[in-house]
């Protein structure tokens, strides 16, 4: 199964879900909002892809983070903050992915 983690207000999650439905790829929406997510999923992202890829610097999240706390992003802060992560997270099996791109998504499907 399907995957997509995000927050339902987002363009970038709206444009991804109507790529799969579109698609006809059946998939689960987990919005961090409703349904934050635990410290070890989190912690799976992040083995998978870094926090790098992880974490979107052009959120306003992001931006309203202390000059401390940019370069020492952790699990807790990005637990009570879940709008750091770049969304969407696509999890398909064992391949996590971040962000959207029809050629991405095509690729996985």
């Amino acid at each position: 199964m399907i995957k997509m983690y995000g927050i339902k207000n987002c363009d970038t999650i709206k444009k991804a879900q109507k790529f799969l439905q579109a698609q006809d790829v059946d998939f689960e929406f987990i919005d961090f909002r409703q349904n934050p997510i635990d410290e070890q999923t989190l912690q799976g992202f992040v083995d998978a892809i870094g926090w790098d890829k992880l974490i979107n610097k052009r959120s306003t999240t992001y931006r309203n983070l202390s000059d401390n706390e940019k370069p020492n992003i952790t699990l807790d802060l990005t637990l009570k903050n879940p709008t750091l992560i770049k969304r969407p997270v696509l999890v398909t099996g064992d391949n996590i992915t971040v962000g959207f791109s029809e050629k991405l998504y095509s690729d996985l499907i």
